[in-house]
């Protein structure tokens, strides 16, 4: 009983992923990707690393446009921000890793380090529209 909940749940959550993703600026691959993962775990966190991987590269670019457009002061604190930042997300998303937990916790984890990520490339990208 316990196990066919465990299944249901990660199917959903992975549904709840798909219908998202156009809302968080979550590429096209990751949406075919958990199409075709069917609720697996060890597929959906395959697509969820590879998204966050393509997240990441977004976070890195607007990060260096930002750089680009401040002064030397700002700068600074842009990168503390940042190095703060990512501090906070590997602890915060690590956290989400229960050893306990069962392997939904793979896919939350792995959840956690893609929506962040892609919420930092996007407050990021927003500096740059003022």
């Amino acid at each position: 009983m316990i196990k066919q909940f465990i299944c249901a749940l990660m199917v959903v959550l992975g549904f709840i992923q798909m219908a998202q993703a156009d809302d968080r600026s979550l590429s096209k691959q990751f949406t075919a990707c958990m199409d075709k993962a069917g609720g697996v775990t060890a597929s959906m966190v395959e697509c969820t690393a590879a998204e966050t991987k393509r997240q990441d590269v977004r976070l890195n670019k607007a990060y260096k446009n930002l750089m680009n457009t401040l002064s030397a002061t700002r700068k600074k604190e842009l990168q503390n921000t940042q190095r703060l930042w990512m501090k906070y997300r590997d602890a915060n998303c690590n956290f989400y890793y229960d050893p306990n937990g069962g392997s939904i916790v793979r896919v939350t984890s792995a959840g956690c380090f893609m929506d962040m990520t892609t919420e930092r490339a996007n407050e990021l990208e927003n500096f740059l529209k003022y």
